[in-house]
């Protein structure tokens, strides 16, 4: 099976293993696995702040780079789920509006493809620790990846998985809504970490990088001992 990688932007610039780890994941599963170098920004930021004409350049040329791919994966449910609302951004467009669909229906979350597309709930890994996981709001509520995520991680060899205390609520983050309103993100955040403490879990796993940065840099501000690890470092353990 032919699939791209959808690196998406605070990947490819701050966690790299996270691609990395995304590419073996799917190597290792029987996918041969391609990366489309014209891909750039999914548009969401400039989307989410109301830029929409902007936006719409980078998800024309994100339209562009993946158009001849028959699936499109990424590591990140925020920017997966940026790709599935292009359709009605370009609802009545008479040249993008099925090139927006196309991409739409092929485009997949890592852990949710290994799970609903490949039918695989267990990819063999091994990892000795004890983990809880966060729920990233975009995941879940934007892109739907509620189940696929924890299916996997409850058959990682070797994993305790701890359930996160108040697990819905927001991380503080959002994306732009951590720059535009920091104080109120700063105090979600702290209220995420100190759940995150609760569980007594040595790692602090999730979807969104951009999350779990988030969340990692306030418990690294207030010393707490809890590392982060994005689920392809779990999943890609053997």
């Amino acid at each position: 099976m032919k699939v791209s990688l959808f690196i998406t932007c605070f990947c490819d610039l701050l966690a790299a293993d996270v691609g990395k780890n995304t590419v073996e994941l799917l190597e290792r599963v029987g996918c041969e696995v391609d990366f489309p170098e014209q891909q750039t920004c999914c548009g969401q930021p400039a989307f989410n702040s109301g830029y929409l004409e902007e936006s719409k350049e980078a998800m024309k040329q994100t339209m562009i780079a993946f158009q001849y791919s028959k699936y499109v994966v990424g590591p990140s449910g925020s920017c997966v789920g940026m790709l599935k609302e292009y359709p009605k951004v370009f609802k009545g467009d008479p040249v993008w509006e099925d090139r927006a669909i196309d991409l739409a229906e092929k485009s997949y979350e890592i852990t949710q493809f290994l799970v609903d597309v490949l039918g695989i709930t267990d990819v063999g890994s091994t990892f000795k620790g004890k983990v809880t996981y966060h729920p990233s709001c975009h995941m879940t509520r934007i892109l739907g990846v509620k189940e696929a995520p924890l299916t996997l991680l409850k058959n990682v060899d070797g994993v305790e998985l701890i359930e996160l205390p108040v697990k819905e609520d927001c991380c503080g983050f959002g994306g732009t809504f951590a720059v535009k309103e920091s104080a109120i993100s700063t105090a979600m955040s702290e209220e995420k970490a100190r759940h995150v403490e609760e569980t007594g879990a040595e790692y602090l796993v999730g979807g969104d990088i951009a999350c779990l940065a988030n969340i990692g840099g306030r418990m690294t501000r207030e010393g707490k001992n809890v590392k982060i690890a994005h689920i392809t470092e779990i999943l890609n353990q053997h």
